[in-house]
């Protein structure tokens, strides 16, 4: 029996481990770096991790952790400082300790469970748990460390109290002992700004919070899918929340989209608060599901699509009707061409480079399976309905 060689060696079990543990490096770069918010397995992780800065950081942490392992190079302090920055910062704009902890937890396991698996020798993958054992205290050690200096500064505590007054006046509640702050004025009417992300490149969502700072009087909470803002009011704002916004940021027009909407309601006192926040998550929610094009949207925009988000049980029972389209791709992206070409059948032949006459077969052929006609006016408004919500169900959007 051929005894087992020491650590650091270079004979060839060696130089097999080696290899394998690159191998597996070089799987978890590969799956980060297609990381898509809304697909399988990536929509499993939780919803707070899709951060903008999220995929530059899980490369980051990838890089460390297997220089550690196969070189035996634990991470110095610089090379961890983006990691517990990006942290701190989070806890700063409202996400709770336990949960940027959690979130570390929950992408190791993500890792493990995608990629360890596919590891045969035993020994393996004992080394590579104690060594995530080891990485995974360090990074905490570190993180915690510098959130206690945080928590030692003084405007510390004017974010804690801040996230106290936007969440109660988010829930109708009076924000006791702050009202009469004069260092920390509390608005009487806002614009109620909530963000939804889709996979924003790096910077983009730290960018937009910088542009929102910026207003005087704008008070930031972070949400369980993604960050809401109280953007003081004027009054000339009720006609066009959006374009006022719009305005107060004073951000250009994105090219391409910047994979983030935003959903503004207009609330002219606290007590309508509630009822703005409720109506601006659900356009942002229909805005992100949607993929619309605007990044800055209200409800005027998207009326049609704010009553099927709204629907509540009927929403999944329309979103079945186009269940019988399901292995019929050629039909569903007719559907989706007619619709798209204001019901024109020349319009969708060209585009599609059929026959004017396959259109009709094809419309006529939906109409036998889903039992509406889409040329007719009542089925083609079923079908426009069961589209949009086919399309809310299928990227989770909350109403």
């Amino acid at each position: 029996m051929t005894a087992p060689e020491p650590p650091g060696t270079t004979g060839p079990a060696a130089q097999a481990r080696r290899s394998e543990l690159e191998g597996l490096r070089d799987r978890a770069v590969a799956l980060v770096g297609a990381f898509s918010a809304d697909s399988a397995p990536y929509n499993a992780l939780p919803a707070s991790m899709m951060d903008a800065d999220f995929v530059p950081s899980a490369t980051l942490n990838v890089s460390l952790f297997f220089r550690y392992l196969i070189e035996e190079i634990a991470p110095s302090e610089e090379d961890t400082a983006p990691l517990v920055l990006r942290a701190v910062t989070l806890v700063h704009d409202g996400m709770p300790l336990v949960e940027v902890l959690h979130n570390y937890r929950a992408g190791i396991e993500f890792l493990f469970a995608h990629l360890v698996p596919q590891v045969a020798d035993v020994g393996v993958v004992t080394d590579i748990a104690l060594r995530v054992t080891d990485y995974l205290g360090l990074i905490m050690s570190r993180i915690t460390v510098a959130l206690v200096d945080e928590a030692r500064q003084p405007r510390w505590d004017l974010l804690e109290r801040q996230r106290e007054v936007v969440d109660a006046l988010l829930t109708g509640r009076e924000p006791a002992g702050w009202a009469q702050d004069p260092e920390s004025p509390i608005g009487t009417a806002y614009l109620v700004a909530v963000v939804r992300l889709g996979e924003p490149t790096p910077g983009t969502l730290t960018g937009l919070r910088g542009r929102i700072n910026t207003v005087p009087g704008t008070l930031m909470h972070r949400d369980s899918g993604g960050w809401t803002a109280l953007v003081p009011m004027r009054p000339e704002d009720a006609e066009s929340p959006a374009a006022a916004l719009r305005s107060r940021l004073g951000s250009p027009a994105e090219q391409p989209h910047p994979e983030l909407w935003i959903g503004v309601a207009a609330a002219p006192n606290r007590a309508a608060l509630p009822a703005a926040y409720a109506e601006a998550q659900i356009v942002a929610e229909v805005a992100r599901s949607l993929r619309r094009g605007e990044t800055v949207c209200e409800r005027s925009f998207v009326v049609f699509e704010y009553a099927i988000a709204t629907s509540g049980p009927a929403r999944p029972g329309l979103a079945a009707l186009l269940d019988p389209l399901e292995g019929q791709p050629a039909l569903a992206q007719t559907l989706d061409a007619f619709i798209d070409q204001q019901f024109n059948h020349n319009a969708v032949a060209r585009t599609m480079f059929i026959h004017r006459n396959t259109v009709n077969y094809r419309l006529t052929r939906i109409a036998d399976l889903t039992g509406h006609d889409p040329q007719q006016p009542a089925g083609i408004a079923t079908l426009m309905a069961a589209r949009v919500a086919r399309r809310l169900e299928s990227r989770g959007a909350r109403a």
